[in-house]
């Protein structure tokens, strides 16, 4: 569109606005803008003073996101919503190199739509996305950094904060330790919560820290993990002295791996009453030859995957806690054949079922009850997600950069 079209069709706009402002009170006016996309209320920011103080105010920003979160909602429980992948990626032949946010959408014959393409800010270069929700991504920097800085970054609206977590002051702390973080949504109280947690790996005092930032108040505290909090944990497991990424919502609670000297379990944090709570791992999820573990989100349930190779061939152990928190209800739903080739790096499950995974070949999509695989055409992925809406929002709006 030339420059002169742009200006005629802003020059409508504005008199559109200042017609509808005439005709309607604020209220109306705020309940249209409520429910038009984020890429639209960017927009008529510009129009007139009036609907940018409405589209910025704070109480409109939480009422967008409700709407969307229950539009949202009502799409997963009648199974009319898309299923969409997230993905960073290099830019190929750039000088300098610079990397991409891509959402996709997955189709029903396997094939892939783009909806989203975002430049990820230079600024990020030496971080990582740790997590991401309702339309808020979290990257922290690497995990022993003294100092650590993490982002919140929305990528709709082009906003990011800056965030300097509690500094490590011990330096046996700052060589051995390792830091996990996690970003979730506090739904009683419209609020977006990090929980960062540090295990020291080395020394007499090894035990696992954490502290929770919360946007509404944009500080830090620290939190103790209270070991008496932990239903049926055993004084003689001793302390928590590592603990292992990712960190997944679920269930309105943030998910990690910890360890202790003699025990494994996964550490629960419920974001709603600050709460932590253990949740003892499959009672034998382990073969001898066991590569690797990992928890995750299987059709809305909390799973376990244990990665076994051995002369005997190699498998995919899948277990799934049938009823939330319920050690007993652990049930080991598949045993699959790994029928793939190459070093293999599990990246995470779909709504309906599909485990996604990359190795030397790409991106796989595999079906484990019919063993079915899809080679997809996402080159060069750093860093995948899934997520069952492409849900935008106007968080940082207000208070970012």
């Amino acid at each position: 569109m030339s420059q002169s079209a742009t200006t005629i069709l802003i020059k409508k706009q504005k008199k559109t606005a200042t017609t509808m402002g005439e005709l309607l009170s604020n209220d109306v006016v705020e309940d249209i803008l409520g429910h038009l996309p984020v890429k639209s209320l960017t927009r008529f920011r510009c129009v007139s003073k009036s609907c940018d103080s409405i589209i910025t105010d704070p109480t409109f920003i939480t009422k967008h996101l409700k709407l969307n979160l229950n539009q949202s909602e009502s799409l997963v429980s009648t199974n009319t919503h898309s299923e969409y992948l997230l993905y960073t990626t290099k830019v190929k032949n750039r000088s300098p190199s610079s990397k991409h946010l891509c959402a996709v959408v997955c189709n029903n014959d396997c094939t892939l739509t783009q909806i989203s393409r975002f430049e990820i800010p230079s600024l990020f270069e030496k971080h990582s996305l740790v997590g991401f929700c309702n339309g808020l991504f979290c990257l922290a920097s690497r995990r022993n950094d003294l100092n650590h800085i993490i982002y919140l970054w929305n990528p709709s609206i082009r906003m990011f904060k800056k965030l300097l977590a509690t500094p490590f002051t011990d330096e046996d702390k700052k060589e051995h330790n390792r830091s996990v973080v996690g970003l979730a949504y506090n739904s009683q109280n419209n609020d977006f919560k990090i929980l960062r947690l540090l295990s020291v790996l080395l020394g007499p005092g090894a035990e696992a820290e954490a502290e929770i930032y919360s946007l509404s108040t944009d500080s830090w505290r620290k939190v103790v993990i209270s070991m008496e909090s932990l239903r049926g944990f055993e004084p003689n497991f001793g302390r928590i002295v590592k603990i292992d990424p990712p960190c997944i919502f679920l269930n309105g609670a943030l998910h990690t791996l910890a360890i202790t000297s003699s025990h494994h379990f996964i550490l629960s944090f419920n974001v709603n009453d600050e709460s932590f709570r253990e949740i003892m791992l499959p009672s034998s999820p382990f073969d001898v030859d066991t590569n690797f573990t990992q928890h995750a989100s299987f059709k809305g349930s909390l799973a376990f995957f244990a990665f076994a190779d051995s002369l005997r061939g190699a498998f995919c152990n899948i277990w799934v806690m049938e009823e939330y928190g319920v050690a007993e209800s652990w049930t080991r739903i598949y045993r699959v054949p790994m029928i793939w080739v190459g070093d293999v790096r599990f990246c995470g499950c779909t709504d309906n079922g599909e485990v996604w995974i990359k190795n030397s070949t790409g991106l796989i999509s595999f079906d484990p009850e019919s063993q079915n695989l899809n080679v997809l055409g996402v080159e060069d992925a750093d860093w995948v997600g899934f997520t069952a809406n492409s849900m935008e929002s106007l968080i940082l709006l207000n208070g970012g950069k």
